[in-house]
């Protein structure tokens, strides 16, 4: 019998190294299957909480956070996209133009790790796909809801939340409880409540770990 582990993945999807930490995370998962099962979550992490209505330019954003300059991100962005491909997770070879902010995008999230935990991973795939692969307005209730739709989830009950404040404060009591444990960046990866896998790790990173905190838990 497969070990059972929980897997938190602490995340924005605004962040390309999410993807990637996801796509390949889910490969080792295949990988391993007969030796490790996993119970995964999606937890609210926001590299922008202050992003303000109609987002930022995104070179203009990196130069101000970063001090990138273009010839910097424009490598950046090939290595990501490189990553990427050999994951399955195509990037838009333009970048984004602009990045948005996030909490929208959260307080969907965690309804469907309420009402339809089964497809929470769809519904996080689709909006990734959304910002990093078509690069859409993550802001806008239309694009979010296209995405609820391509995950198969209830379009007028995610209308409702999106035109109320439906589960803010539960996103923000995730978002506090995890920067309180000390995570600044993203992806983090927790498992058992225990383990701290950070960043887009290869597949071969996350295989190693997977199955090393699996024997210690059998």
């Amino acid at each position: 019998m497969p070990t059972t582990l929980k897997i938190d993945f602490v995340s924005d999807i605004s962040c390309p190294w999410c993807a990637i930490g996801l796509a390949a995370l889910e490969q080792a998962l295949d990988n391993l299957q007969g030796e490790v099962s996993a119970e995964l979550h999606f937890q609210p992490f926001e590299l922008n909480p202050q992003m303000p209505a109609g987002g930022q330019d995104i070179g203009e954003h990196l130069a101000q956070k970063y001090g990138s300059t273009p010839e910097q991100q424009a490598q950046i962005r090939a290595t990501i996209a490189q990553r990427g491909a050999e994951l399955g997770f195509t990037f838009n070879p333009a970048g984004r133009g602009r990045i948005y902010n996030t909490f929208d995008a959260h307080r969907l999230l965690h309804w469907a790790a309420l009402e339809a935990p089964g497809q929470q991973t769809a519904l996080k795939k689709a909006l990734l796909a959304a910002c990093h692969t078509q690069g859409q307005d993550m802001e806008s209730i239309e694009v979010l809801l296209a995405s609820v739709a391509q995950a198969g989830l209830d379009v007028e009950r995610a209308r409702d939340i999106l035109s109320s404040d439906g589960f803010a404060l539960q996103v923000r009591d995730r978002e506090a409880f995890y920067t309180g444990q000390g995570i600044g960046s993203v992806p983090a990866v927790i498992i058992n409540d225990r383990h701290l896998i950070s960043g887009g790790q290869p597949v071969a990173v996350f295989e190693q770990a997977l199955r090393q905190i699996a024997a210690q838990t059998a």
